[in-house]
């Protein structure tokens, strides 16, 4: 009897319990049904969004041109392919739109994707077999060009589909890769979530975008669960805004040229780095610019060498700039080019330690300070800067040529050098490239004054931006004088300078010289900091080569900078060569390209002069006068001019060597000179001669400033210019010694 007590009361609760269920259940969705909203969440709303797709519609990024319109870079279609493997997406199975025989169809897509049947047929199976909508085919299936979608869609199977993506393609591969840059598809977040677009990583892709990205889009329609559109699809279309075209002031000729010489020394020479750039140096327009290692933008998967070397390279440049050192003695008036010093060693006070030229510091005797330009003397530019200049306002000119900032070139990753000038050392070696550094087009921006009549042009490479829809030009840029360092008088009288390097007796650039155009510039060769401990690596590869020049010289239409880091030449050839076969190569075709009048022809001469009674003169006297009037001239000892290899009334070319013979004779240097050049010496002197094979001096028996007397005994080896050994000629390939046992103490 309690027994049915209890069980009466346990059921009178379970029905108290459900009936309170069934009342909070069946008013929730009461509320639901009148309200339409479950948690403050509209179902309308709800289904709406369940039933709605979005889908981006990509903008055309905009494409990259040369200044000619020849394209660089555009986006290129690609397409991604998928089945679907879902009877029921099938209207009607007379016309399927899905895979009905999974071994004919991988069959037919093997050989075109290049992959085997059974990868396709395990991806159809597998997806039937789980119930999939649709599956992919991974990297096989993926950046499909137009004719491969074609040449599947022409197949005619089933439930075969194609998504179109965009992928950025560079036609020309290396071709000016760190300027161009890359784009490639990232992660970025958007209002509708997670999404993939194109983004610049490095060079113009990266520094231009914004403006080439554009604004994409997007499309959105009702659809039911097989994503079809619905017969009502309530579609809404905001049209993407496509990017804007860049175009640069690269010239692809040129960069054509500069590439394939790039890559042949690349190749003859293996090189740790090379970097070279041509510039127009009345705009201010980079015309060329390229580096090695390069990459190639369509695989930059494995890249040896991300950086623009031009830009973002800062080093010790060596004797490039001494132009720079002559150029601010020009200006400031304190220059006289025929006054002479000792050169071999300089130091400049007791407390300092000395510094050498870059024959071992052993000089040339006593030269002109133009001679000393002419042999890029460190000795000269050290005097220079620090006796008749002073440091400090030496330090004027070096900021007057933009050396403490960066060049502003409409490039990204621009790192530029720096002015080290804290202690009286550093003072002085800046004058002859060590110590501070500047990169490459520090260095082309401050010789536009020198090219330009003193007049300093911003370097740029955008040249315009353009709207690709309208073709208005939304943008574009013009030369931009942006300082005037020097004057026009200055200038002239620097590029008379830089000829005599490559024109003159002594010589740096003689190798620089080109068939049908006057060039003038300046060689350098860099020392290395040694990696492993203090002061520079030494040996005959380790420096870096470099060469400034510009052509034609009185008029300078191109201007260009080369250098090649430790080249592995061969014993006989100089390790320059290098820089030399760059140089010659681009500048020549470039300037004929460009339609530039040659300025000279084969037998080149700057002018013809007629000589004066000079037996009985002074010998210094003599030179002077000779000198002046642009004439090579060699002093064989000291005193009274006794002979001469010509006479009064004698026209000769300024590139004739002019030998006097004075009553106290001494052995001069005579490397470099031509056979004909020593027979004519051993005539004067009456000297017993002998020579070892043919073209230009590279050693003598007899060493510099020995007295002479007849019947000596003179034996020289001659060889060709392209097989003269860099170790025997200071004119073909300068190398700067360090400042001797060089510090940065208090000094």
């Amino acid at each position: 009897m309690r027994k049915n007590k209890t069980t009466h009361f346990m059921a009178g609760i379970l029905i108290i319990v459900f009936t309170g269920i069934f009342l909070i259940t069946a008013g929730r969705f009461l509320y639901i049904q009148a309200t339409g909203e479950i948690n403050d969440i509209s179902l309308e709303e709800w289904a709406k969004k369940k039933r709605t797709s979005t889908y981006p519609l990509n903008a055309e990024r905009g494409k990259i041109f040369d200044k000619n319109g020849m394209t660089l870079a555009y986006d290129r279609p690609t397409f991604t392919m998928y089945a679907i493997v879902k009877e029921e997406y099938s209207d009607n199975l007379e016309e399927p739109k899905h895979v009905t025989d999974p071994q004919e169809t991988a069959d037919k897509l093997a050989p075109l994707l290049d992959v085997e049947e059974s990868f396709i047929l395990e991806r159809l199976e597998k997806g039937i077999e789980n119930d999939r909508f649709q599956v992919e085919f991974g990297k096989e299936g993926r950046e499909l060009s137009q004719q491969e979608k074609d040449d599947i869609a022409a197949l005619g199977l089933p439930g075969i589909n194609f998504e179109k993506e965009p992928m950025r393609y560079y036609p020309n591969g290396t071709f000016a890769s760190h300027i161009i840059g890359f784009a490639r598809e990232t992660e970025v977040e958007t209002e509708d979530g997670v999404k993939k677009e194109i983004t610049g990583i490095a060079g113009m892709e990266q520094e231009m975008n914004e403006l080439l990205a554009g604004k994409n889009g997007r499309i959105s329609y009702q659809r039911d669960k097989y994503n079809k559109k619905l017969l009502d699809p309530n579609e809404v279309i905001t049209k993407p805004e496509d990017g804007n075209d860049v175009y640069l002031t690269i010239d692809q000729k040129i960069q054509t040229l500069l590439e394939d010489v790039l890559t042949q020394v690349e190749e003859d020479y293996n090189p740790e780095r090379v970097t070279a750039i041509v510039m127009d140096p009345k705009t201010g327009e980079v015309l060329a610019m390229s580096n090695r290692p390069s990459y190639n933008p369509n695989n930059p998967a494995n890249v040896e060498n991300w950086y623009n070397d031009v830009i973002s390279n800062p080093f010790e440049p060596g004797s490039t700039v001494k132009m720079f050192t002559w150029a601010s003695a020009i200006e400031e008036g304190v220059y006289n080019g025929n006054e002479t010093f000792m050169s071999g060693t300089y130091q400049a006070n007791e407390k300092l330690k000395k510094i050498g030229d870059h024959n071992g510091g052993r000089g040339w005797g006593t030269i002109t300070f133009d001679k000393g330009f002419e042999r890029s003397s460190n000795v000269a530019a050290a005097k220079l800067a620090w006796e008749k200049l002073g440091p400090e306002k030496f330090l004027e000119y070096l900021k007057a040529f933009d050396f403490d900032e960066p060049s502003g070139i409409d490039l990204p990753g621009e790192v530029p050098g720096q002015i080290l000038y804290n202690w009286p050392m550093e003072k002085i070696t800046t004058a002859f490239g060590q110590g501070s550094t500047v990169t490459p087009i520090q260095q082309m921006k401050a010789a536009t004054a020198i090219a330009n009549d003193g007049k300093m042009l911003q370097p740029y490479v955008i040249k315009k931006i353009v709207d690709p829809n309208t073709g208005d030009i939304l943008e574009e840029k013009s030369p931009k004088v942006v300082d005037q360092p020097i004057s026009e008088e200055t200038s002239d009288h620097v590029l008379k300078l830089l000829e005599s390097v490559v024109y003159g007796e002594n010589g740096t650039g003689k190798r620089f010289q080109l068939d049908d155009y006057t060039v003038g510039g300046k060689t350098g060769t860099a020392q290395i900091p040694n990696p492993d401990g203090p002061g520079y690596m030494t040996g005959r590869e380790n420096y870096i080569f470099s060469f400034l020049g510009m052509a034609p010289i009185d008029d300078p239409e191109l201007m260009m900078y080369v250098s090649v880091k430790q080249p592995e030449a061969k014993p006989t050839e100089p390790t320059s060569l290098p820089v030399s076969f760059i140089f010659n190569n681009v500048m020549e075709n470039s300037l004929h390209y460009l339609n530039i009048e040659p300025d000279k022809d084969d037998d080149y001469s700057v002018e013809k002069t007629e000589i004066q009674e000079i037996i009985g003169e002074d010998a210094q006297a003599a030179e002077t006068a000779l000198a002046e009037k642009g004439l090579q001239v060699t002093v064989v000892g000291s005193g009274t001019v006794v002979a001469a290899n010509v006479a009064e009334g004698d026209t000769i070319l300024s590139n004739q060597r002019i030998i006097l013979i004075t009553d106290n004779p001494s052995m001069p240097d005579i490397i470099g000179w031509s056979k004909r050049e020593v027979l004519q010496l051993a005539d004067l002197l009456e000297l017993k001669v002998e020579l070892f094979g043919n073209g230009y001096v590279v050693t003598q028996n007899i060493k510099e400033d020995t007295p002479l007397k007849k019947n000596d005994y003179l034996g020289v080896e001659l060889l060709p210019p392209n097989e003269t050994m860099e170790e025997s000629t200071d004119a073909e390939n300068e190398q700067e010694a360090p400042a001797e046992e060089e510090t940065n103490g208090e000094g």
